[in-house]
């Protein structure tokens, strides 16, 4: 085994590489690809796809010197959930193919997961694929599905085997969507924005080749994916947006800080809105603690389920946020549009954390998974669990 370097030699390595390289008006894909090259972007990595092959913690410490002049393209062995996938369980040529685009951003993604009547209950799935020769043909319709409308792929999770009970049946794909027999439709959010979609796929093709883990062993392939998506849903969230136009131009809002807040209200003082604050606070530090707990197995290869935490914790946080606000500005919360800002942002987070509490698995389906995989309480009876999926009653959607 390669003899590690200690932290105070990477932090310097780091260092002096960024006072070198770094500059704030680098195009951000070419700076991305320097950090990529440099192997910087996934130092926890083998060195055969970017990597240094270093420990967990010096990938902390690579990351905290990129922090401290707040250069990005670092860290994507655990944030990059398109590259982690493709690294755990995409074959050779397919990793050779997408590895480096992926971290360099090259290539946009989406997840083709959920579907009218398989939400929550992913496993119940009904989009199909079947096999084609070295082809399959896809048929099926998906839902809820971000940037759909601009993907250049999409991990795929169809139908493969309907003889076999629900988990056991189903395959991971990585789906090309610029192709015959697939439609797109935006779906309109309550914000007014339009990040979601209905993908409709009839006799579209994907290749063999472009299967990621075994043929029927989709399921477990999903629980490293979902793991990494909710890694990233249970650190952060968008922020609101300042103006339809402000928007166009790529602008938001940042987080908005409550004390700062508070004073400008003259409210620091008011027990009520000094305990929600400190409140949101604590919730915050944990979930930061909880955060590295679960990095930390994940970059040691396992599916964590303390990520559900996190993602659960972070939908609290948000919607405890927002409500603070608005204690805060009191009447103001009933205004909207660019002339009263802060009313904006405050109701904006108000809306838009019901994005935290569905994306990546509900808000409920974080707390089976808490109750049954941290907790070790009894899982919910699955009556339908061990039935051929072509037995299982199921709700048909109609197009």
């Amino acid at each position: 085994m390669t003899e590690q370097p200690d932290a105070g030699e990477v932090r310097a390595e780091v260092a002096a590489w960024l006072a070198t390289n770094w500059r704030k008006d680098i195009p951000p894909k070419e700076w991305l690809a320097t950090v990529v090259d440099a192997r910087w972007a996934v130092p926890t990595w083998p060195a055969q796809w970017y990597g240094r092959d270093w420990p967990a913690a010096l990938g902390v410490v690579v990351a905290e010197e990129f922090g401290k002049v707040a250069a990005p393209g670092t860290r994507q062995d655990v944030v990059n959930l398109w590259a982690n996938t493709m690294l755990a369980f995409g074959g050779e040529e397919l990793k050779r193919q997408f590895i480096r685009r992926l971290l360099t951003d090259d290539v946009t993604m989406c997840l083709l997961y959920s579907e009218p009547g398989a939400g929550s209950d992913l496993a119940g799935l009904q989009t199909r694929a079947d096999r084609d020769g070295d082809e399959w043909v896809v048929n099926g319709q998906k839902v809820w599905t971000s940037q759909a409308h601009r993907a250049d792929f999409g991990m795929l999770i169809a139908r493969t085997n309907w003889d076999v009970s629900k988990h056991r049946g189903i395959t991971f794909f990585w789906f090309p969507m610029r192709q015959p027999g697939v439609e797109v439709r935006p779906i309109r959010q309550i914000t007014n924005e339009a990040h979601f979609n209905e993908v409709f796929i009839t006799d579209a093709r994907v290749p063999d080749a472009n299967r990621l883990g075994d043929l029927n062993d989709g399921w477990r392939v999903l629980q490293t994916a979902l793991a990494y998506e909710r890694s990233v849903m249970g650190e952060a969230a968008r922020g609101p947006k300042k103006t339809e136009a402000a928007e166009e131009r790529g602008g938001t809002m940042g987080h908005v800080d409550l004390v700062d807040l508070a004073k400008a209200y003259g409210r620091e003082h008011d027990p009520v809105v000094r305990q929600g604050i400190a409140r949101i606070h604590i919730l915050r530090t944990v979930n930061a603690w909880n955060a590295r707990r679960a990095k930390a197995q994940l970059e040691q290869g396992n599916s964590s389920p303390i990520l559900s935490l996190g993602k659960l914790a972070m939908s609290r946080i948000l919607h405890s946020d927002a409500a603070v606000q608005a204690q805060i500005i009191r009447t103001e919360a009933m205004l909207s549009g660019s002339d009263t800002p802060r009313a904006e942002a405050a109701n904006f987070l108000a809306l838009n954390a019901f994005f935290t509490s569905i994306g990546g698995g509900t808000d409920q389906i974080q707390r089976n998974i808490i109750a049954e995989r941290v907790l070790g309480l009894p899982r919910e009876p699955e009556p339908d669990k061990d039935l051929p999926f072509k037995d299982v009653r199921k709700a048909t959607v109609a197009r």
